[in-house]
């Protein structure tokens, strides 16, 4: 029971979260709509609430939609219940006639027509990617508070997760760095790579013994990225190619985490650097935890939502119904 209990430490609690959502779906939409203007009140007072949602939501021309779902039907959408429940969260808010598009799961594309999404790449050309905190059971996961310092960790890196066939930049990591003095790597699923790799799981706690966390993107984003930035650990990686409402597009190398190259032939030489000059360790992560309090303000983050849908009716000509 107690192994149980640390290794959910940190984590989400989904109980808590699926009974919240279930409950929501039993109260009138009405209650909801009648709420939205008093949602909106006062939002120039609060800081930058624009400018993240024109970065969520960058239409900027009217857009006609083709075969669009109206509101009322999203619980008809193909995924997982969560991405449900998270968008359900906002939408309700909304007249039930309005229409958009929808993709759930990890999407590394950018839709030919304005899409509400979780994760899309980091390019010039991605606003028809537009995006929700969706999977924010998983993905935002914050420290609240960790005892040890970053002096008090290990000097190695560690990373636990999964790695799949379909990922060779994470197969390559692990052929270039397993038992590499350094680091405390390995995967924690079974399939047909090296069985060499195959190692128990460490609890979140237990991977804040170290003082470099690896963060490499899987299917799209590193999930591990959020409570990462949120500790007193530093996230490792190469510079981000996707992004969710953690705006990882925005993140500064060398300055929110430690930058290493596509290939990972400098992780060495880059951990050496931060082991040496714990100075400049301590500012990456005074700097990631510092952007980290943008997200954890649960009254901003549902305005900065509702405005990112309702700027996405706007511009699919939808004001009408507003």
């Amino acid at each position: 029971m107690e192994l149980k209990r640390i290794s959910y430490k940190h984590k989400n609690n989904k109980p808590i979260y699926y009974l919240i959502n279930y409950i929501r779906i039993l109260i009138p939409n009405v209650y909801y709509q009648k709420k939205r203007a008093q949602k909106f009140h006062n939002k120039e007072h609060i800081g930058g609430i624009q400018k993240r949602v024109n970065y969520y939501n960058k239409l900027s021309n009217t857009v006609l939609l083709k075969d669009p779902i109206q509101l009322s039907d999203i619980k008809k959408i193909p995924g997982s219940k969560v991405y449900f429940f998270d968008l359900y969260q906002y939408s309700r808010y909304f007249n039930q006639k309005l229409k958009g598009l929808f993709l759930f799961g990890d999407i590394v594309k950018v839709p030919e027509q304005p899409t509400f999404v979780k994760s899309r790449p980091i390019v010039d050309n991605n606003a028809n990617s537009v995006l929700l905190k969706w999977n924010k059971l998983r993905h935002f996961m914050f420290i609240k508070k960790e005892q040890r310092t970053f002096l008090e960790k290990k000097n190695m890196l560690v990373s636990r997760g999964k790695v799949h066939k379909t990922q060779p930049h994470r197969i390559k990591f692990m052929e270039q760095y397993y038992n590499h003095p350094l680091c405390n790597i390995g995967r924690v699923n079974t399939n047909e790579l090296s069985p060499l790799w195959k190692v128990p799981r460490l609890t979140i706690d237990q991977q804040l013994a170290y003082k470099f966390i690896l963060c490499l993107e899987g299917n799209d984003v590193a999930s591990n990225l959020k409570w990462v930035m949120s500790s007193q650990s530093i996230a490792v990686m190469p510079k981000p190619k996707f992004e969710t409402w953690f705006m990882e597009g925005t993140l500064v190398a060398d300055v929110h985490y430690i930058k290493i190259k596509d290939d990972y032939s400098d992780l060495e030489q880059r951990l050496t650097y931060f082991i040496e000059n714990q100075d400049k360790a301590h500012q990456i992560i005074a700097n990631a935890n510092t952007y980290v309090q943008q997200f954890k303000d649960q009254k901003t983050e549902a305005l900065i939502s509702l405005l990112t849908l309702k700027k996405y009716f706007e511009k699919t000509d939808q004001s009408k119904l507003l």
